[in-house]
């Protein structure tokens, strides 16, 4: 198990003394105490070489990166947290690759350990970076987790999973680590309580709500064990683990900013908190054998705050390959743009834009010379493309684009948002497995070429794939026009199993389009395998349904479609398994 280590100045100091510089590598040696100043004396080492290509190599063992000791920065994260959630939005920065090129970071078998709510690793503004061979895990997971051991009328007894940490005052019970605390009861937090239940004998997790509710005090039995006091009991069973967040996204796994030819290999991520890996207007991003799961043995069943993989605003490739995402609070992958909604225009080429989705602002959206599209936020229709003479900031939710061309007259412009074009990717998600996920598989907006191939989803309770794009809620941009998802096995998951939904609530034509869903194998329990609306030119060909027997399934309920053109249903093969 890893130890939880003493965090001084003088451990930090002796680290940096073993940080050495021979040739193009710098090698960093694992040691007792705080390594985060080690680390980061070591990438900015790797600084000093003005972009020739560098390796900084670690040693095997666990190097301890902690909040106390990290790197703070303001930085606006796509999807994290609003301003009333997380009023201060300065990231705690363990690892901070700053303007660099050519920098590979081999963590050769090492392990970083966490302290506190963080963000480990940042990428801004680098090219040509690749991070590969290590685990990153959490001394204090900021998802504690307990087994239910015992029930009667009026207490629960738990037995909490190390290494979850809490502290009982006066009876009253709070989930606690480095530097943080949540609950509700006597000494509630600003932070609500969220949970999610896992059923072992099923590998499945769901949403619920927490089982903490309502108690009246709480008593430490032993170690790691707890009873809990009801005046009634809520609906729990023995064996049930329970899941537990504040769900404040204030920090990130790691951050990749304005980067290009990134890539993430070999890595073993035991627990991304408090939000997983984020792209965001980054070009040419790679994930290969990257094990988003709970360390093994170690008893956790959760590895994730919230997603594991978002992409927002990038452009090039996106690749996703030969992973595993297992445990986690909401999406394992998200790609997708935003829209902003138009609120003004001072002259015929501006218009006044704006972010909407709280926990999504502060950051340049749009740059000069990208291509745009105007859209009509209840249809999702362009009505006027464009390209961008100049992008100016207001503030943190407000920007003002000026186009090559006029606005279309006569129209009311707050019916109208803006995606940028420009920032969209191609995306390669290949040979990939999901399983116990509460959300979806995988989401995807990007009008670019797309690939979903030979991945495995187990369970998923609601689509294990979703094709949206809105304008009126989360506002996650755009069209999908080139999409193909074939050779994927999906295992007893909800219906529909892939949603082709874009959030419009009037139809004119068609949003999405040229989507080909083929030689998949559906093993169905029930519902639906395909739920398109608003879409043109989709194919489902050469797929095998496994239905149970006796199950009232048949092959014409398997397709639900409104709203859309070209749809074609053929060749088609229904199995009946006992």
């Amino acid at each position: 198990m890893i130890h939880k280590t003493a965090i001084s100045l003088a451990a930090a100091a002796a680290v940096s003394m073993n940080v050495v510089a021979a040739d193009n590598v710098i090698t960093v040696a694992a040691v007792e105490g705080d390594a985060t100043a080690a680390l980061q004396q070591a990438i900015d080492d790797a600084a000093g070489y003005k972009g020739k290509p560098v390796i900084i190599r670690l040693s095997p063992g666990n190097y301890e990166i902690s909040r106390e000791k990290s790197s703070r920065h303001l930085y606006h994260i796509s999807n994290t947290s609003s301003a009333e959630e997380n009023p201060d939005q300065t990231k705690h920065i363990g690892l901070w690759f700053r303007n660099l090129k050519n920098v590979t970071l081999d963590g050769n078998g090492a392990c970083f350990v966490t302290h506190g709510e963080m963000t480990p690793i940042v990428l801004d503004g680098c090219e040509n970076v690749t991070l590969t061979g290590f685990t990153l895990t959490a001394a204090d997971p900021s998802v504690p987790e307990f087994k239910v051991v015992a029930v009667d009328r009026n207490s629960m007894t738990v037995e909490v999973t190390p290494p979850s940490q809490f502290d009982i005052v006066d009876g009253d019970f709070n989930w606690k680590g480095e530097g943080w605390q949540f609950a509700e009861g006597a000494r509630q937090t600003v932070y609500p309580e969220f949970a999610q239940v896992f059923y072992p004998e099923r590998n499945v997790t769901y949403r619920c709500d927490t089982p903490l509710k309502g108690r009246k005090s709480a008593r430490q039995l032993a170690d790691n064990i707890v009873q809990f006091f009801y005046d009634q009991v809520p609906p729990v069973h023995v064996g049930e683990v329970y899941q537990m967040r504040h769900g404040i996204r204030n920090e990130a796994c790691m951050f990749i900013n304005q980067s290009k030819n990134v890539r993430l290999e070999n890595l073993e991520l035991n627990f991304l908190g408090n939000f997983g890996i984020v792209g965001q207007f980054s070009e040419n991003l790679t994930y290969d054998n990257i094990r988003c799961r709970p360390r093994l043995g170690s008893g956790r069943t959760d590895a994730g705050f919230a997603d594991f993989v978002q992409m927002s605003g990038c452009k090039g490739k996106v690749r996703i390959l030969n992973s595993y995402f297992e445990g986690a609070h909401d999406d394992p992958i998200n790609i997708h743009g935003t829209h902003l909604k138009a609120v003004g225009s001072t002259a015929p080429d501006k218009v006044t834009v704006r972010f909407m989705h709280g926990q999504t602002y502060g950051f340049d959206a749009f740059f000069k010379g990208d291509k745009v599209e105007l859209v009509d936020r209840h249809t999702l229709n362009c009505v006027l493309p464009a390209t961008l003479r100049d992008a100016r900031r207001i503030d943190d939710y407000t920007m003002e684009l000026t186009l090559d061309r006029p606005l279309p007259e006569g129209i009311s412009i707050e019916d109208y948002a803006v995606e940028n074009v420009t920032w969209t990717p191609e995306v390669e998600i290949v040979n990939n497995y999901f399983a116990r996920i509460p959300t979806r598989g995988i989401l995807l907006t990007t009008r670019r070429k797309a690939l979903i191939e030979n991945n495995t989803f187990f369970r998923m309770p609601m689509p294990s794939i979703l094709l949206s794009d809105d304008a009126r809620g989360w506002y996650e941009s755009g069209p999908v026009h080139d999409l193909t998802i074939r050779r994927n096995l999906f295992i007893e998951c909800g219906s529909p199993v892939i949603a082709i939904t874009p959030e419009v609530d009037r139809f004119d034509k068609p949003v999405h389009r040229n989507i080909v869903i083929e030689n998949n194998r559906f093993i169905i329990t029930g519902g639906t395998v395909l739920r398109v609306n608003a879409a043109d030119n989709v194919t489902l060909r050469d797929n095998t349904f496994d239905i149970p027997a006796g199950s009232g399934i048949t092959a014409d309920s398997l397709v639900e479609a409104e709203n859309t053109t070209g749809l074609v249903i053929e060749n088609n093969r229904v199995v009946t398994t006992p």
